[in-house]
């Protein structure tokens, strides 16, 4: 991918990142379709890797757990706390952070 293409797709990928209430996307999570990214990534880094389709990247976070499946504990914790979370959509995914932390 040009240099361009890759400045184009994080720009996008930008301004359709949100924060939005955990509670919204509950249909999402029972469906398997939202990806957890931890905090020490960059959420945005993220979707363009899954955009692109960098399989060896997404494996290597995957394997050290960084992203993958929210936790349970971490979705109820979410969910009682009434938290809202970093997002974007990477259809048919939607990436989440918790939103304490955005890079």
């Amino acid at each position: 991918m040009a240099d361009g293409n890759a400045d184009d797709v994080r720009s996008k990928l930008n301004l359709e990142t949100a924060r939005i209430p955990w509670k919204e996307l509950q249909t999402y999570f029972a469906r398997g379709h939202v990806v957890y990214v931890a905090r020490s990534l960059d959420l945005l880094a993220v979707a363009e890797t899954l955009t692109v389709d960098d399989r060896s990247q997404l494996e290597t976070w995957m394997k050290n757990r960084e992203v993958g499946d929210v936790p349970a504990d971490l979705a109820h914790g979410w969910y009682e706390a009434d938290a809202s979370v970093w997002a974007v959509v990477v259809a048919p995914w939607v990436l989440v952070q918790d939103s304490e932390t955005r890079n």
